[in-house]
């Protein structure tokens, strides 16, 4: 799925695929900002991006399924 993160002050955002689920997504968001600390999510290469819950400016959690390739409708 695609996760979209706003950072204040900041104007590009940043856009990550990650295999997480939408429940464990908005699990670690509402916890990293309710503790003050860190929003820690892993893309789909194992990759980490953290982001300090004071700067976060939005988080937006795309629909799960899988991806659609190609032209077809």
């Amino acid at each position: 799925m695609e996760i979209r993160i706003g950072v204040q002050n900041v104007a590009r955002e940043i856009v990550l695929e990650s295999s997480q689920s939408a429940d464990e997504v908005r699990s670690a968001v509402e916890a990293a900002v309710s503790g003050g600390t860190a929003l820690e999510l892993e893309d789909e290469r194992g990759r980490r991006v953290l982001v300090p819950a004071g700067v976060l400016g939005y988080v937006e959690i795309g629909a799960e399924g899988p991806r659609r390739v190609g032209f077809g409708a």
